[in-house]
């Protein structure tokens, strides 16, 4: 999709449809609604007046305007009550506006921030709108030998604005949520592709492609045997019951000549995960590819980092494996020595994603580190007690957290904070090892966050389990069934506040 920035005014659109809001508290918020209305022969008012346009949330109304020279029609958007609009709302107002384009085969479509009358800058209304249809527009059709009926997509975006000045920062707004978008669609693209088409060499060939096409991106990826000598035991006990060979993918971005700590992300990179012998239900278990969806939210914000020229070092490091029930796999009651020099005894194989990170942690003291996040499908109990659309949060370092929670205002991308007391602890503690990987049923999202806390040593940490929201259920406004991409736009938000101070 082309998207262009004009100034004038958007009568001059020559588009296959406008886009229009309204809201419950007043049906005609700005001066462009108004000038539409007299274009429609007085037809938006008498919607209005007859209750066919209330302004509600998700409602969308499509009017023809007959005597119009240039377009023919208005789609009028509902954002619900005029003092709850926000940067979420407008963002699935144009998810809903674009998806009905598509439906109506419709190839140009054209807005303007001018007309939303809302105390919110232009640009952000504008990046808004962009990344509400550029997401959702998305489709994974791959694996499709037969396109479906509406297989057309818009063409070209047209935001109008009448203020000359303004247009600068309407392409600067534009073009970066344009990059934003781009970086979710590749991680919803890793995600929703079957295990046998993205192994963990599949993943590392990924990120050196992203390496390639990006100047300040260096990628290296270390092989089992490199491992070995480094001593990431709990990563290799992973990895043994699989036939595919383990990655461990370094990204680095080298946004500043400075000398500055750079900021590191680590992606839990299960590009299958059976359970190991302690082996899952059969239902459902094709999801399971989707469980290297953090390595793939991490490749992700490091490409959107580049493209984006964010001023900071970002490190992203990915520990990609299956985890498969074969003759050689680790077993219950094994012991693992990880990287830390920690030994953890394996109570449950299902429970192999703090395994890897652990040694992606320890892995990640090296660079002496500001902050460290890590992102991890972890716990099905994170669901149980957040529901699939909230990302759950623990960490050591109350001023990184708070830096996610504003990100995560701006973006829509909801988490929340979990506690990290010192007496979850006592759940992982092994009579024969140092640790065991499983804490026991109580409060199990905390004691995952609880075991990997134990190697987050040395810097601030912060641990995102995004096993609810990285695969949807249901459609959401502009987040289709099926791999989310989440973490992406949160990560890029906070990096982008971190450099603007």
């Amino acid at each position: 999709m082309k998207i262009k920035i004009k100034q004038g005014n958007i009568k001059e659109a020559k588009a296959d449809a406008v886009v229009l809001f309204s809201y419950e508290d007043d049906s005609m918020p700005a001066k462009t609604m108004t000038e539409f209305n007299a274009l429609s022969n007085n037809l938006i008012r008498k919607m209005i007046d007859a209750g066919d346009i209330t302004g509600k949330t998700k409602e969308i109304q499509v009017i023809f305007l007959p005597d119009a020279q240039n377009t023919k029609r208005v789609m009028v958007v509902g954002l619900g009550k005029k003092n709850e609009a926000d940067l979420e709302k407008i963002r699935g107002a144009f998810a809903l506006a674009a998806q009905k384009a598509r439906s109506m085969k419709l190839s140009s479509m054209a807005t303007t921030p001018d007309m939303a009358g809302l105390d919110i800058p232009g640009e952000l209304i504008a990046a808004a709108a962009v990344e509400g249809m550029k997401l959702g527009l998305y489709r994974f059709t791959a694996f499709k030998t037969e396109e479906p009926d509406n297989v057309n997509d818009i063409e070209e975006l047209v935001i109008w604005s009448e203020e000359k000045k303004g247009t600068a920062k309407l392409k600067e707004a534009v073009a970066e949520a344009g990059h934003v978008a781009d970086a979710v669609i590749f991680a919803r693209n890793l995600v929703s592709m079957p295990s046998n088409e993205m192994t963990p060499k599949d993943m590392a060939r990924e990120a050196i492609a992203i390496g390639t096409n990006h100047k300040n991106i260096e990628v290296k990826v270390l092989d089992e045997k490199q491992m070995k000598k480094l001593g990431m035991n709990a990563l290799l006990g992973v990895t043994r019951g699989s036939r595919e060979e383990a990655q461990f993918i370094i990204m680095d971005y080298q946004g500043t000549k400075g000398n500055e700590p750079p900021i590191v992300l680590i992606g839990k990179g299960l590009t299958f995960d059976s359970g190991g012998i302690s082996i899952k239900p059969a239902e459902n278990m094709e999801e399971m590819k989707t469980d290297m969806a953090g390595g793939a939210a991490v490749m992700g914000a490091i490409m959107a980092a580049a493209r984006l020229n964010i001023p900071r070092r970002i490190i992203g490091l990915i520990p990609a494996t299956e985890n498969m029930p074969g003759g050689l796999a680790y077993k219950p009651g094994d012991v693992l020595k990880t990287l830390s020099g920690l030994t953890v005894e394996v109570i449950s194989t299902d429970a192999e994603g703090r395994l890897i990170l652990a040694d992606a942690l320890t892995y990640a003291r090296r660079f002496k580190p500001a902050a460290v996040i890590d992102l991890a499908t972890l716990t099905g109990a994170c669901i149980v007690a957040l529901g699939e659309n909230v990302i759950g949060m623990m960490g050591t370092d109350q001023k990184l957290k708070d830096r996610l929670k504003h990100a995560a205002e701006i973006t829509g991308e909801k988490l929340w904070e979990l506690p990290l007391w010192e007496d979850y602890c006592e759940a992982i503690q092994s009579d024969i090892a140092d640790l065991k990987n499983v804490g026991g049923r109580p409060a199990g999202a905390i004691t995952a966050g609880a075991f990997l806390s134990k190697f987050a040593k040395d810097y601030p940490w912060v641990h995102l389990d995004i096993a609810g929201p990285s695969w949807l259920k249901q459609d959401r406004p502009y987040t289709p069934k099926g791999a989310s991409g989440v973490g992406v736009r949160l990560l890029i938000q906070m990096l982008k506040n971190w450099s603007d101070n």
